[in-house]
């Protein structure tokens, strides 16, 4: 296998692909990036078993001489020392070569490596998601539906199912729900599916998020395709491949409220300022612990105690308070990752009672599912 092929490209590649790599994969080779030469491009593939990516590099685009092979295979190279090499070589374009016993030599401008590769053979083969279930997402969209939801998933690994987002697909409206039995993320969309057609899946969260950090909003939508387990997203010149959870997800719409005694309408914005500044203090609480109060004239107080080092509280005007007097104390990381995800909009806060989870919404919502953030009270004595 011998080829030239332009820096730049081969370095955004090098960067996608990585992602899927993981240190701690008890498969070896999964730790090298997988390179393929044919008469199309350059292909490169990085696993870590449960994320696949594969970023493909052709031959010309937008009539620029991207590759040139001279002759076609395969190799796997150590991903750690392939990629620190090729992000600091000199020149524009990069020679890579493999002779025998899977030597391979890199060369640009007067720097010239040899690394020792692997079988192309012994890699394991993606799984084959060609032929599904079929959607298209606009990608802003996509991305907005992963900020607004995946911060909410399980990070201990006693639920499996629940450190995924739930994504139901029923009537032409997907559905995505987070929850790790605190809190709960939910955002509800219509998209281009077959209204026929349901499904009920769970993506692991740390698939969402690394989908995420590729997603170039500049870019129209994406194709996603379900089969075997396995859910693959297809963008221009690039294929990223999840696994999906195995498990049942609970029934969370049991979990809303449909009762509530007490309205706040605040700004979402100047919310999370002050929860952030009485978090200043409530780190030191090992639940980060902040109290919210109902005062007179639609004011409501922020505050927090933290014995060893001081309290802190804060007065802010909302919109309207409506109902019954009111105070309940919260997790306020919990709290913070909500209102992050409403972009600083006016916000509607319903609460069914002290110790009953409430629920946060857009102000005057026209569907009450669009974006929806649910907490659990803390119970402080």
């Amino acid at each position: 296998m011998k080829f030239v092929i332009d820096r730049d490209h081969l370095v955004n590649a090098v960067n996608e692909v990585t992602r899927a790599i993981s240190a701690r994969t008890t498969i070896p080779i999964l730790t090298g990036i997988k390179i393929d030469v044919n008469d199309e491009g350059v292909t490169l593939t990085g696993s870590d078993s449960d994320i696949s990516i594969e970023a493909f590099i052709p031959l010309i685009e937008q009539d620029e001489v991207i590759v040139e092979v001279e002759s076609f295979g395969g190799i796997v190279l150590q991903s750690k020392y392939f990629g620190d090499i090729v992000r600091r070589l000199p020149d524009k374009n990069v020679e890579i070569e493999v002779t025998t016993n899977n030597q391979t030599t890199i060369r640009s401008g007067q720097a010239f490596f040899t690394l020792n590769g692997l079988d192309v053979l012994e890699y394991p083969k993606l799984p084959e998601v060609s032929e599904g279930k079929q959607i298209r997402i606009p990608i802003h969209v996509l991305k907005n539906i992963i900020r607004q939801t995946v911060f909410a998933v399980s990070t201990i690994e006693v639920r499996p199912v629940l450190t995924g987002v739930n994504w139901i697909i029923k009537n032409g409206t997907l559905t995505a729900v987070a929850t790790d039995s605190h809190r709960l993320a939910l955002r509800e969309i219509p998209i281009e599916a077959p209204e026929e057609e349901e499904y009920n899946i769970v993506i692991p969260g740390k698939s969402l998020s690394e989908l995420n950090k590729i997603l170039d909003e500049a870019s129209d939508s994406l194709e996603i395709i379900l089969a075997n387990n396995q859910i693959l997203f297809k963008l221009k010149d690039l294929l990223f491949y999840s696994r999906l959870l195995e498990g049942s997800y609970p029934d969370t719409s049991r979990l809303i409220p449909a009762e509530t005694k007490s309205e706040l309408i605040i700004n979402a914005k100047a919310f999370l300022q002050a929860i952030d500044r009485a978090s200043l203090l409530a780190r030191e609480n090992r639940n980060n612990v902040i109290k919210l109060s109902t005062l007179e004239n639609g004011q409501v107080e922020v505050s927090s105690n933290s014995p060893e080092i001081g309290n802190v509280s804060e007065k802010l005007f909302s919109q309207s308070f409506t109902g019954e007097d009111l105070q309940i104390s919260f997790n306020g990381k919990y709290m913070m990752d909500a209102l992050r995800a409403f972009e600083g909009d006016d916000i509607q806060i319903s609460f069914s009672g002290t110790m009953r989870p409430f629920v946060l919404r857009p102000r005057d919502a026209e569907n009450p599912n669009e974006i929806l953030q649910l907490i659990t009270p803390v119970r402080t004595y």
